[in-house]
């Protein structure tokens, strides 16, 4: 796959403390990447660098072929902030339209962008009148004005209702599945750890692990657990046999090492006469986002 950003050993300094150090990353056309961190680890400045807003120390960056903030890096790049701010006055259709004024677009599809982010109802009220989450919506159709190749979210499902975040992703999938890159931050595990294609996790300024969500659970070699439901009767010959369980609740749970994660399904299965149930539950991305971050000293 093309890529469309792509970062090189890249370090940036403020009085002496860096934020970031040795960073390199890339992100191909149609891939949806996930910028995860503890706050202080450094993505702001990541983001920061790739709008152009402040120039790195040392290493490189390429925005679709270019430096950041040049013009041609600019017409290709959208960036929501995870607080978005609109003159309170101005309609919804008289911001978004003032937008693609602004970039040169022609304005006669503004109501199909706020139809595509759910504001096509309320495009002609005041700003002043929506709320957290229809304002971040604004933010999104601004994002989208001119098909844009690279999008850079931080936060972007700040003040969303479930609904309205599951529509979001949906929308991402579209863009993604059009071409375009997305690079997102967020603190919400559970919901990039199934929308995203991959994952990077910063810590302390720096890269502390990157895959995919499998590649991540491999690196990690984190427990896999298994929750045993035991028909009636049999819980002391499941215990028994496996004397590692332990009761909790009404159910039996094992963990295991991964790499004793089929010897233990093998025992499991023996026992097959006698279970009621078994759930086999991976480590989660929230697990294995502690577990790089302290390894990292954070």
């Amino acid at each position: 796959m093309t890529s469309t950003l792509t970062i090189s050993h890249l370090t940036k300094a403020f009085g002496g403390v860096k934020a970031l150090s040795n960073v390199s990353l890339s992100v191909a056309a149609g891939e949806r990447v996930a910028l995860l961190g503890h706050n202080g680890a450094g993505k702001s400045t990541l983001m920061k660098l790739v709008l152009g807003l402040i120039a790195p120390d040392s290493g490189e960056i390429s925005v679709c072929g270019a430096r950041p903030g040049n013009e041609q890096a600019r017409a290709h790049v959208a960036y929501l902030p995870e607080n978005a701010a609109f003159h309170s006055a101005l309609t919804g259709l008289e911001q978004i339209t003032y937008y693609m004024r602004l970039r040169s677009v022609d304005t006669a599809g503004a109501m199909d962008l706020l139809d595509r982010v759910g504001l096509g109802h309320a495009a002609k009220r005041r700003i002043g009148t929506y709320s957290k989450g229809m304002r971040q919506r604004v933010g999104l159709a601004q994002a989208l004005i001119g098909q844009p190749r690279l999008l850079v979210l931080d936060e972007p499902t700040s003040g969303l209702d479930p609904i309205s975040r599951r529509d979001f992703y949906a929308l991402l999938d579209g863009l993604a599945a059009d071409g375009a890159a997305i690079l997102l931050s967020s603190h919400a595990l559970t919901e990039v750890e199934a929308r995203t294609d991959r994952l990077l996790i910063l810590s302390g300024g720096k890269m502390a692990a990157t895959g995919t969500l499998s590649d991540l659970r491999r690196a990690a070699d984190l427990p896999v657990s298994m929750q045993i439901t035991a028909l009636n009767g049999y819980d002391s010959d499941i215990m028994a046999a496996l004397p590692e369980a332990i009761r909790v609740n009404g159910a039996l749970h094992l963990h295991c090492r991964q790499d004793e994660k089929l010897a233990t399904l093998a025992k499991v299965a023996s026992l097959q006469s006698k279970l009621a149930d078994v759930d086999i539950i991976p480590p989660s991305l929230e697990d294995i986002y502690s577990h790089f971050s302290r390894r990292d000293g954070q």
